[in-house]
C-alpha cells in the first residue's frame, strides 16, 4: 500500500470545539448577551446544525439581533481562522511523516475562505503536501471525488490505497472506505456504542500519526 495519508481538518488536526467556545464568549460579550446565550449556542452547535447560516438564523431570531444572517456568518468566517490552533506536536508529526516518505493532504468540508484561513494561519500549509476544500471543488465528503482530487494533488491515485483519518463516521470513515482507503477514526466520545468499520480507533490525532509511523507503506 502506498504511503498516502489524508486528514480531516476540524476536530482532527485542529480543535474546532475549543475555538468555537472562545468565539461564543466573544460574541455574547460583544452583543451584551448573558449565560443563556452561551448555553443556547453551545447546545445548538452540539445538536448538529448542518450549516452556519441556519445556526445564525436561529441565533438572530432567538436574541433579536439587528445584524443580518449573512453579516453574522461572514464575521464568523473571518474570525475563526484566528482562533483555531494546531498543536506543535501535530505539526511535527506531519513533518516527520513526510520525511519518512508519506504524502500528506488535508481533505475538509467547509467554505473556502474559512477553511483555507485555518490551514494557513495554523501553519498546517507548511506541514502538508496539499489540501482539498469542498467549498472550492463544489463537492463534499463522503463523495469519493474529493478524495480522488487529494490523491492526485499528492501525485498518487486511489488505486494504490492509503489512509483517511478523521472524526466523522460518515464523511471520513464511510467516505474513506468507499474510496478504497483504510481508516482511523478519531473518537471524541460523541457517539458512544456506535457501530463502525474503521480499521483503528483513537482519541487523538497524535495516536493516529503514531500508527502510520510504524507502517511499512
Amino acid at each position: 500500500m502506498q504511503r498516502l495519508a489524508l486528514f480531516d481538518l476540524d476536530n482532527t488536526l485542529v480543535d474546532l470545539d475549543e475555538a468555537f467556545r472562545t468565539w461564543v464568549g466573544e460574541f455574547t460579550e460583544e452583543h451584551g448577551l448573558g449565560s443563556e446565550a452561551v448555553d443556547f449556542m453551545v447546545t445548538l452547535d452540539r445538536g448538529g446544525i448542518p450549516h452556519r447560516e441556519l445556526f445564525f438564523a436561529k441565533v438572530r431570531e432567538r436574541f433579536t439581533l439587528p445584524d443580518g444572517v449573512e453579516e453574522l456568518w461572514d464575521r464568523y468566517r473571518r474570525r475563526m481562522p484566528g482562533l483555531v490552533r494546531c498543536r506543535p506536536q501535530v505539526l511535527d508529526g506531519l513533518v516527520q511523516l513526510r520525511a519518512s516518505g508519506w504524502r500528506v493532504a488535508v481533505v475538509t468540508n467547509g467554505t473556502a475562505d474559512n477553511q483555507r484561513g485555518k490551514i494557513q494561519r495554523t501553519r498546517l500549509v507548511e506541514a502538508i503536501d496539499a489540501y482539498v476544500l469542498s467549498g472550492v471543488e463544489g463537492i463534499r465528503k463522503p463523495d469519493v471525488a474529493l478524495f480522488e482530487i487529494a490523491a492526485k494533488r499528492c501525485g498518487m491515485t486511489l488505486t494504490g490505497g492509503g489512509w483517511m483519518i478523521g472524526d466523522s463516521l460518515i464523511a471520513d470513515i464511510a467516505g474513506g472506505r468507499a474510496a478504497g482507503l483504510r481508516t482511523i477514526w478519531i473518537d471524541r466520545g460523541t457517539c458512544p456504542g456506535v457501530d463502525h468499520l474503521a480499521d483503528h480507533v483513537v482519541t487523538d490525532v497524535l495516536q493516529a500519526i503514531e500508527i502510520l509511523q510504524v507502517m511499512e507503506g
